[in-house]
C-alpha cells in the first residue's frame, strides 16, 4: 500500500513523498529543497529513502537532490534530455521505472522545458500521475523552452489518461488558475463550483491537490481547446480566428501570461 503526502517547500511548491508503509521505505518527487525531506526522515527513523524522481531541471525541482543523495544514497531518476544532478537513471519517453514496487511509465511532455517527463502508473488502487510543471490543477506550466504545439500535444496526451487518474502536480496554483478559468468560461458550472470549493480550502489552509484527469477535463481551459466557447474567447483575446486547437492553446497561454 503506497501512501502519498505533500511536503511543502518554498512559497508554493510541493515535494511528493511516497511511502511504502509495510516496508518503511519511501521515494520523493521533485525535491527542490532537501530540508523538508531530511526533517521527515529524521522524524521517521528507520525509514529508507530509495528513489528520487525528477520531472525537469528547474532548480525548484532539483535543488535538494545533491544533499539527499549524499544523505541517503537514493537512486536519482530523471529525464535523459536534461542536466539533472547526481542522475543514476536517465529516462526517455516509453521507458518504465519501478518505484516502491510499482511500475511507472515515462511520458515525454515537452513544453515547459524541452526534456520534461511525467510519471504514470496504473498499478496502484487509483492510477497516479506525477506531472511536474506540465499539467497543473486547472492550468499548465509556462512555455520556457518548448512551443505551444509541443505543450498542447503533451497536455492532450495526459488528458487521454483514465478520468480517475490522480494528478500530483508540483505547485499550489489552483486558485489563481481557476480565476483565469472563470474568465475563459464564466458560465461553466464545474469551474464555478470548483472555484468555490478551492477558495474555501485555501481559506482553511488546506491543500487543493491531488486533482483528477476527469476534473481537469471539466475545468481546465488548456484541456478544453476543442470547446466552441473556449475558442471564441481565445479568438476575442487575439483579435482573429485561431484555426487549430494548438493555436487556441497558444492564445490562452498568452492571455494567462498577462492575466
Amino acid at each position: 500500500m503506497i501512501q502519498i503526502v505533500a511536503l511543502p517547500a518554498f512559497s508554493d511548491n510541493y515535494i511528493w513523498l511516497l511511502q511504502d508503509t509495510a516496508k518503511h521505505r519511501c521515494a520523493v518527487v521533485d525535491p527542490g529543497d532537501a530540508g523538508p525531506v531530511l526533517k521527515w526522515l529524521d522524524q521517521h527513523r528507520g525509514w529508507v529513502l530509495e528513489d528520487i524522481l525528477i520531472t525537469h531541471h528547474h532548480n525548484d525541482h532539483v535543488g535538494g537532490v545533491l544533499a539527499l543523495k549524499q544523505a541517503s544514497g537514493a537512486r536519482v531518476c530523471g529525464p535523459a534530455g536534461e542536466n539533472i544532478p547526481c542522475r543514476d537513471l536517465a529516462l526517455d519517453d516509453g521507458d518504465t521505472v519501478t518505484v516502491l514496487g510499482l511500475q511507472y511509465q515515462v511520458f515525454a511532455v515537452p513544453g515547459h522545458t524541452l526534456g520534461h517527463i511525467a510519471y504514470y502508473t496504473a498499478q496502484s488502487d487509483t492510477p497516479l500521475l506525477f506531472s511536474g510543471d506540465t499539467l497543473f490543477a486547472a492550468g499548465c506550466g509556462r512555455l520556457f523552452e518548448g512551443t505551444p504545439e509541443q505543450m498542447h500535444a503533451s497536455l492532450q496526451r495526459l488528458a487521454a489518461l483514465p478520468e480517475q487518474t490522480q494528478v500530483y502536480c508540483a505547485h499550489e496554483y489552483t486558485l489563481s488558475n481557476l480565476r483565469f478559468a472563470k474568465a475563459v468560461e464564466p458560465q461553466n458550472p464545474h469551474v464555478l463550483q470548483r472555484f468555490d470549493d478551492v477558495t474555501q480550502a485555501r481559506q482553511e489552509d488546506r491543500i487543493t491537490l491531488p486533482s483528477s484527469i476527469g476534473l481537469e477535463r471539466l475545468t481546465n481551459p488548456f484541456l478544453r481547446t476543442a470547446e466552441i466557447f473556449v475558442k471564441q474567447k481565445a479568438d476575442e483575446w487575439k483579435g482573429h480566428s485561431n484555426d487549430t486547437q494548438a493555436a487556441v492553446f497558444a492564445a490562452l497561454r498568452s492571455w494567462k501570461d498577462r492575466f
